[in-house]
């Protein structure tokens, strides 16, 4: 999935066309697992990999929705972050995970902070944009119950990704995984109410909101500007995607509880594979 990369555009057009892909189905409890070989890159981009209703009787935010992959104009690291109706809040000292969460950035509900949402910043500086597609890519992983969404990284060149999900495993389980980066927890947020059943959406816009307004300076012109007329910038503004694979618990699946080192002493679920989004 690319952006046209041959077309100058009108100044007083609609812009660079956006891409999207939305899954058939939608997902609660599950494992999703994103094998990605490349992302957009270039100023003025705004990719992302998520999920969250696109039931039109069910409007925004009130399923919620969780931002796997998402930036702008190739600033990293990734950054993670979950969105939803008011009543829901993170407490950082409470979120076991190696990644770090913004200053203020606690508060999941849409109507304050201006949607900032809840976001965790990956730990690890190869997990987005030119530095992610330098390595060939790598996996991320979502891990979502009733009580928590964890999220998981590895680069491609990483020697510590599971064999599980690097082979695409009929079966996985995340308690053999270690500690993710992004952990949102229910201590102030009922995550099970606050989160409804998502489809998994891939997509690619420009400017905008975010990637227009946080256009940074070492960036050409304007953001508008630039994405009009200098279409040969985007031809590294792709999605490469070996597969996106969801897993959902099997009525016979196993149990293993976690280590302490890990998330914490509670029982996981072994998943199964499904045949199709």
């Amino acid at each position: 999935m690319r952006a046209d990369s041959s077309t100058v555009l009108s100044p007083t057009g609609p812009g660079r066309n956006a891409q999207r892909i939305v899954s058939n189905k939608r997902y609660t409890t599950s494992v999703t697992v994103l094998d990605v070989a490349h992302m957009p890159q270039g100023c003025g981009t705004w990719p992302a990999f998520w999920t969250t209703s696109d039931d039109p009787n069910e409007p925004w935010p009130s399923a919620g929705e969780i931002d796997i992959v998402e930036g702008v104009n190739d600033i990293g690291p990734n950054a993670s972050t979950m969105h939803t109706t008011n009543g829901c809040t993170m407490t950082p000292s409470t979120m076991i995970q190696t990644g770090t969460v913004p200053s203020g950035d606690t508060n999941c509900w849409t109507g304050t902070n201006n949607n900032a949402g809840c976001q965790v910043q990956n730990n690890k500086a190869n997990s987005y944009g030119p530095a992610l597609n330098s390595v060939g890519g790598g996996w991320y992983v979502m891990e979502r119950t009733s009580t928590m969404v964890n999220l998981w990284f590895w680069a491609r060149n990483d020697p510590l990704v599971p064999t599980e999900v690097s082979s695409g495993s009929g079966a996985i389980n995340p308690a053999h995984w270690g500690t993710p980066y992004a952990n949102f927890v229910s201590n102030n947020c009922p995550i099970g109410s606050k989160l409804g059943p998502n489809n998994i959406i891939i997509n690619l816009t420009f400017c905008g909101d975010w990637a227009g307004n946080a256009y940074p300076s070492s960036c050409p012109s304007s953001c508008v500007d630039y994405v009009n007329n200098n279409p040969s910038a985007f031809a590294n503004a792709y999605w490469s995607i070996n597969s996106v694979r969801v897993y959902q618990q099997g009525c016979a699946a196993t149990t293993a509880t976690v280590n302490k080192r890990d998330l914490e002493a509670h029982h996981r679920h072994s998943y199964r594979g499904l045949s199709d989004l």
